[in-house]
């Protein structure tokens, strides 16, 4: 949102996809992405409260996982991938 700061946006963000707070954010990285004015950018952050329900004009799907039973992991090229083989796998 206009004045808004990526950590700001971040926290609004999953409020508004997942229902979840979040806190202690931490910038990890950013990657292209092919649509105009739009950037994709990586934070770590903490769990802060709230219970997760997914705002299906959003996302498709949201749950957790332990870091020990991850699902299929995304291409390796993937900022999502470099979260995982970063800081989530043992």
């Amino acid at each position: 949102d206009v004045g808004e700061n990526l950590e700001g946006a971040a926290c609004r963000e999953v409020r508004e996809e997942v229902g979840v707070e979040i806190c202690e954010l931490q910038y990890a990285g950013s990657q292209y992405w092919p649509f105009p004015s739009q950037l994709m950018i990586a934070f770590l952050a903490a769990y802060a409260g709230g219970d997760l329900r997914v705002n299906r004009s959003e996302l498709e799907d949201a749950r957790w996982f332990s870091v020990h039973n991850l699902p299929d992991l995304p291409p390796k090229l993937s900022i999502a991938r470099f979260l995982l083989d970063h800081y989530a796998r043992p």
